[in-house]
């Protein structure tokens, strides 16, 4: 896929962005940064590059916690698969 250059507005600032990802995405992504910023603002009163640095950490914590459930996930699939396999290897052997 081409590198699509956009330029997107986050909090109030126009910011050119060189993706390999869609158009589309790059807006939506843009978006809900634009939109943690701009809800830690009326919450906070604090100053734009104060809550930049708060959405960011707000931001690295959904992550962590996501892939940390996406971990969780596939350890239960793989130990559901394991079983699954010795259930069979069991039937296969009383067959």
């Amino acid at each position: 896929m081409a590198k699509t250059r956009i330029t997107v507005r986050i909090a109030g600032r126009d910011y050119p962005i060189s993706s390999n990802d869609t158009e589309e995405y790059v807006r939506r992504v843009a978006r809900y940064v634009d939109r943690k910023i701009t809800e830690l603002s009326k919450a906070t009163r604090l100053p734009v590059p104060d809550c930049a640095t708060l959405a960011a950490v707000t931001i690295a914590d959904e992550l962590a916690k996501a892939q940390e459930e996406l971990n969780r996930v596939r350890a239960q699939m793989e130990s559901e698969r394991s079983e699954l396999q010795a259930l069979r290897a069991d039937k296969e052997a009383k067959a």
